[in-house]
C-alpha cells in the first residue's frame, strides 16, 4: 500500500500538514507565553487596586493577593511616581527582565523557543502597560517554573490536535485520489493489460470517460495507439498471410512447371517445324515462371483455405499423381510404387490430398537423388475403424538431424541443401485442414517412413 499512489499521497499529505502545524506551532507558543505574561500583570494590577481602595490590609490579605496573583511583587507608576504596592520575599536574584510594552513578534518568539526549552526555575521581572489606563506602567516579578509547564502544556495539546487534523486531512486526501485519480489510472491499467492479453479483443479497447482533463487525454492517447496498432497487426497478419500462401503456391506451382518444362524438352523433338519453332518460346516463358515462383518461396506462412471434403477414390489421385512423378522424373533413377488398394475411398479434398501426397513423395524422390543412388518411394494405405492411413515410404539415406530438430518447420526443415523445408510444412497443414496429422514414423539410413492419418469422425465428442 505505501508504494502505490494513495498510499504516497497519505503519507506526504500526513507530513506536509505536521510541518504546517509547527510552523504554526512557534508563533502560537510566543503567543500564548505572551498572554500568560499579560494575564499575570492584570492579576496584579487588579491586586493592587484592592490595595489603593485600603491601605490598611493585613498581611495575610496581601499574601494571598499575590499568591492570587501568580507574582512575588508589584510595583505601579502612576503620575510619574513608582511605588512598591504589594510585596513578598523573593527566593532567589532575578535572572532576567522582559519589557511587553514594545516587544516586537520576533524578540516573543525568540523569548518563548528559550523558555521552553530552558529547564529549572528562574525569577524573572515582566514590565507592562496596565489595563484601561490605570497607570504609566506595571512592574511584577514571577517564577518562570509555572510558565514553562504551562507552555509544554498547551504545545503537547496543540501538537496532538495538529497529528488528529494531519491524519484526517490525509485520509480525506486519500479517499479522494483514489475516488479521482486512482480508480481512473486503474481502469486505464486493465484496458492496456487485456489489450496486451488480446490484441485482436475489440473489448480491450478502451472508451475515454474520465473526468480528469488530464487523465482523458491520456484515454483518449491509449485510444489513439490501440487504433492504430489494431490496424497495424491486422495489415501485418495480412502480409503475413499473403506472403505465406504465395510460398505454398509457388511451392506447388514450381514443381507442377518443371514437370512441364519436361514435357517441353520432349515436343522440342518433334519433326513438325511449327512446333520446333514455337517450343524454345514455350520453354523459355515455363523458365521464367519457375524462377519466379522459386524468388517467391522466401514468403511468410498463411492459412490454407478450409478444405471441400468429399469422397474420392485414393487409388486414382495417387495413380494421376505416380505418373506425373514418373513423367518428371525421366532418366531419374528413383521408381515410385503405388500399393494403394483400388477400391479404398477416403473423405478428403481432392486437389489437396493430391498436395499432400506430392509433396511427401517429391521431398523423397528428392533426397534419394541427391544421394546419386537408386532408390524407390513407396505410396501405401489402409484404413481402420477410426481413420483412414496413407503411408510414404523411401530407400533414402534417412532425415539429418537437422531436419529432424525442425520438422514441419517453413525454412528450416529442409532436408537437403537449398530445400525450402516448405513441403513438409504445407503437407501437415493441409493434414490439419482435414482434422488428421503427418507424422514421421521412422527415419535412418535403411529409409524413411511418413503417416498420413484422416480421421473418419467429424469432430464431435
Amino acid at each position: 500500500m505505501l508504494n502505490s499512489l494513495s498510499g504516497r499521497f497519505l503519507i506526504l499529505t500526513t507530513v506536509f500538514v505536521m510541518l504546517a502545524e509547527i510552523l504554526i506551532f512557534v508563533p502560537s507558543i510566543a503567543r500564548f507565553r505572551e498572554d500568560y505574561l499579560l494575564a499575570r500583570l492584570e492579576r496584579a494590577q487588579i491586586a493592587s487596586l484592592a490595595l489603593l481602595a485600603d491601605d490598611m490590609l493585613e498581611t495575610a490579605l496581601e499574601a494571598e493577593l499575590l499568591e492570587n496573583a501568580g507574582v512575588f511583587n508589584v510595583v505601579l507608576r502612576r503620575n510619574e511616581m513608582r511605588q512598591l504596592m504589594l510585596s513578598s520575599p523573593i527566593p532567589q536574584p532575578i535572572d532576567e527582565t522582559y519589557d511587553l510594552r514594545m516587544a516586537s513578534p520576533f524578540v516573543l518568539i525568540k523569548d518563548a523557543l528559550v523558555r521552553l526549552v530552558t529547564p529549572g526555575n528562574q525569577v524573572v521581572r515582566v514590565i507592562g502597560a496596565p489595563v484601561r489606563e490605570a497607570g504609566l506602567l506595571i512592574e511584577v516579578t514571577m517564577e518562570t517554573a509555572p510558565l514553562r509547564m504551562a507552555m509544554l502544556d498547551y504545545g503537547v495539546r496543540i501538537l496532538v490536535l495538529s497529528a488528529v487534523i494531519s491524519v484526517f486531512t490525509a485520509l480525506l486526501l486519500f479517499v479522494a485520489v483514489r475516488a479521482i485519480l486512482v480508480k481512473p489510472i486503474k481502469v486505464v491499467v486493465g484496458y492496456m493489460q487485456r489489450y496486451a492479453a488480446a490484441p485482436g479483443d475489440a473489448r480491450g479497447i478502451i472508451h475515454p470517460s474520465a473526468g480528469v482533463t488530464e487523465l482523458r487525454e491520456a484515454e483518449e492517447a491509449l485510444l489513439q495507439l490501440q487504433t492504430e496498432l489494431t490496424q497495424a497487426l491486422k495489415q501485418k497478419e495480412r502480409l503475413a498471410q499473403l506472403g505465406e500462401a504465395v510460398a505454398k503456391v509457388s511451392h506447388d506451382l514450381r514443381n507442377i512447371l518443371t514437370s512441364a518444362q519436361l514435357f517441353t524438352d520432349r515436343i522440342e523433338m518433334s519433326e513438325d517445324p511449327l512446333v520446333r519453332r514455337l517450343a524454345p518460346k514455350l520453354v523459355n516463358s515455363i523458365t521464367r515462371a519457375v524462377s519466379l515462383c522459386e524468388g517467391t518461396l522466401a514468403f511468410g506462412r498463411a492459412e490454407e483455405p478450409a478444405p471441400t471434403l468429399t469422397m474420392v477414390n485414393l487409388c486414382e489421385v495417387v495413380d494421376d499423381l505416380v505418373e506425373a512423378e514418373r513423367v518428371t522424373l525421366g532418366d531419374d533413377k528413383v521408381d515410385i510404387v503405388s500399393e494403394v488398394p483400388t477400391d479404398l475411398v477416403v473423405r478428403a479434398d481432392p486437389e489437396q490430398i493430391y498436395r499432400i501426397v506430392m509433396n511427401l513423395v517429391r521431398n523423397a524422390r528428392q533426397a534419394i537423388t541427391a544421394t546419386g543412388n537408386v532408390g524407390t518411394v513407396t505410396i501405401s494405405a489402409f484404413e481402420d475403424g477410426d481413420a483412414w492411413w496413407i503411408s510414404i515410404s523411401d530407400t533414402g539415406p534417412g532425415l539429418p538431424k537437422r531436419a529432424r530438430e525442425n520438422l514441419f518447420t517453413p525454412f528450416q526443415g529442409g532436408a537437403r541443401k537449398g530445400g525450402s523445408g516448405l513441403g513438409l510444412a504445407i503437407a501437415a497443414e493441409l493434414s490439419r485442414g482435414h482434422g488428421g496429422s503427418v507424422s514421421l514414423r521412422q527415419t535412418g539410413p535403411e529409409g524413411t517412413i511418413f503417416d498420413v492419418c484422416l480421421p473418419k469422425g467429424d469432430g464431435t465428442i
